[in-house]
């Protein structure tokens, strides 16, 4: 059976099917998009868990590779650092079940966090070293335990 009011209206379709689980209406419920919406739901949070391991592994490149770049650029990274590890733990805490997602995930995000800090490298100012791309490694140098050790910053 197709629901117009999913196409229409996201959220009123929501409280629509919280409404009809509470009551326990599970005849009338849009299965369909139910079941749709709880694989989204496993897809997005698989993507937020990559998204913050892209940005903890591009910051711990830089400050291996960067090693010598000023400190006031550093500082930046290793914020950057603390900020997208404690999300890695975070996303980990609140789904348990990512941990068995986890090496795909660094596999998956260490492409686009390398090219990342690539990227960002080359904003460097004037008297700052420029790695060439070489440098960075093609395969993720972090072991899954230094990426989550709150007290590694790969340099």
């Amino acid at each position: 059976m197709y629901n117009k009011l999913y196409d229409s209206d996201l959220e009123l379709w929501i409280e629509q099917t919280i409404q009809q689980l509470q009551n326990r209406e599970f005849v009338s419920l849009d299965v369909e998009h139910l079941i749709q919406e709880l694989v989204d739901l496993g897809k997005s949070q698989e993507n937020t868990l990559k998204s913050n391991l892209k940005i903890l592994l591009a910051h711990l490149l830089k400050l291996k590779i960067q090693h010598d770049a000023p400190d006031m650029m550093k500082t930046s990274w290793y914020g950057s650092v603390v900020e997208h590890r404690q999300r890695v733990l975070d996303n980990l805490a609140d789904t348990p079940s990512l941990k068995g997602f986890l090496v795909e995930a660094v596999e998956k995000a260490y492409p686009d966090g390398r090219k990342l800090a690539i990227k960002e490298s080359k904003f460097a100012k004037l008297g700052v070293r420029l790695p060439e791309e070489s440098e960075y490694p093609i395969i993720c140098p972090f072991q899954i335990e230094e990426i989550l050790d709150e007290d590694f910053y790969g340099d």
